[in-house]
């Protein structure tokens, strides 16, 4: 009985393991339709995050396809193009930023592993630097704190979170966004036009749609690593248990935050249920309402 137990369990980790690395390799591209009064022509955005340097094909072929089928108007990053561990290199970066350029206007916002690249320049030399200068011959719009106004009825902004926010917790909450942060670090937001913020972690989202935020957009917590159905995403980078953020839409107040599952991963170098994300979202005129109108592939 205990051989066919070991056996059984053996067996279970190895279909789990290799479920994992086809999950890896096969994003799903899903489309968000939001309504909005602010809104007055259609528009199409492209939103992805936690890249990972992971390529799907050559120089990531497939991903930069499923982008052009799109027919986007703007492309948004969210943040951790790259893993900065190790020599923290950024060619994957590099040719998947070259690959979007073409497509549309790309808008960029840091996360936690951008960060670590700027602050840490003892360990990664010049590469935040490249990456800077890498984005302007691109001509690459970051979003370091400040806005770009997209079109006649929406501006996207940018938050750079310092470090403070990304804290490694394992059972402890999460550092507070003190009351009026984000107004004093972006400054106000539109009334009038559509107003996206790309900030990498999801857990301020209540400070995002106070300050102002239509649309926040994030990611960080690669979908929970392994989803169970009822349950939700497992771990956070962060150390977090089923935290309900994980991915998914969440509207509070008549404000929306999309949080996506990510493209990579790194370190826990698992995925579960939890296929990659591209997420493409399309905006349209009307009384304010969203669904998800499912996979694309």
């Amino acid at each position: 009985m205990w051989a066919a137990l070991g056996a059984g369990i053996l067996a279970a980790g190895a279909g789990c393991l290799l479920r994992s690395e086809y999950e890896k390799s096969h994003f799903a591209a899903e489309e968000l339709i939001i309504a909005s009064p602010k809104i007055q022509r259609e528009k199409c955005l492209v939103f992805l995050t936690d890249v990972h340097d992971k390529e799907f094909g050559p120089a990531n072929e497939k991903l930069l396809k499923a982008i052009a089928d799109s027919q986007p108007d703007g492309i948004l990053i969210g943040g951790d193009l790259m893993v900065a561990k190790g020599e923290g290199s950024l060619e994957a970066s590099f040719r998947l930023l070259e690959g979007l350029a073409p497509l549309a206007p790309i808008y960029y916002s840091l996360g936690n592993h951008e960060m670590r690249l700027r602050q840490e320049q003892e360990v990664y030399g010049e590469a935040y630097q490249r990456l800077l200068k890498k984005a302007d011959q691109l001509g690459v719009r970051m979003l370091l704190d400040d806005r770009a106004v997209f079109d006649e009825d929406t501006e996207i902004w940018g938050a750079d979170l310092p470090r403070r926010f990304y804290k490694k917790l394992l059972f402890q909450k999460p550092e507070m966004m003190e009351p009026g942060y984000l107004h004093r670090k972006l400054g106000e937001a539109s009334l009038n036009r559509y107003t996206i913020l790309l900030m990498h972690s999801p857990l301020y989202f209540e400070a995002a749609r106070e300050w102002g935020a239509d649309l926040t957009l994030s990611g960080h917590f690669h979908g929970g690593t392994i989803r169970i159905p009822g349950l939700g995403g497992v771990m956070t980078p962060q150390y977090q248990f089923f935290l309900p953020w994980c991915a998914g839409v969440f509207e509070e107040e008549g404000k929306l935050m999309a949080v996506g599952r990510g493209l990579g991963t790194h370190s826990i170098n698992i995925r579960l249920n939890d296929r990659p994300q591209l997420l493409v979202i399309r905006l349209r005129p009307g009384e304010l309402h969203w669904k998800m109108a499912g996979k694309r592939k």
